[in-house]
C-alpha cells in the first residue's frame, strides 16, 4: 500500500490516472498529448503507476494500451476512508433515533 500512496502523491501521475479514467485503454502517444512533459517523463510515471498496480498494460499488435486498475484505490478506501465513513453514518443514525424517541 505504501507504493500506491507514493504513486498517488505525484500530481502528474494523478493526472495520468484521471485521463485513463475518462478514456481507458490509451497508448503512450495518446497519453502524452496535451501534457507538458517529455515522452520519457510520461513513461517513467507510467512505470511507477504499473509498479503500484494502478495501471495495467496490454499489448495489441505493436501498440501497448494502458488501463486504469481501480482495485488498489478501492482497497485504500476500504481501509482508510470506509471505516471512518461507517462511524459517521452510525453517529447520524444514532442521533436520528435519539431525536425520534424524544
Amino acid at each position: 500500500m505504501d507504493e500506491v500512496f507514493r504513486a498517488l502523491a505525484d500530481p502528474n501521475r494523478r493526472l495520468l490516472l484521471d485521463r485513463l479514467y475518462k478514456d481507458n485503454g490509451q497508448t503512450l502517444t495518446q497519453l502524452i498529448e496535451g501534457m507538458n512533459m517529455s515522452r520519457q517523463a510520461v513513461m517513467k510515471h507510467l512505470r511507477q503507476l504499473e509498479s503500484a498496480n494502478l495501471v495495467a498494460t496490454v499489448r495489441v499488435g505493436r501498440e501497448k494500451l494502458h488501463y486504469l486498475n481501480p482495485v488498489p484505490i478501492i482497497e485504500i478506501h476500504d481501509r482508510w476512508i470506509g471505516k471512518y465513513e461507517a462511524q459517521r453514518l452510525r453517529a447520524i443514525t444514532d442521533l436520528k433515533n435519539g431525536l425520534s424517541e424524544g
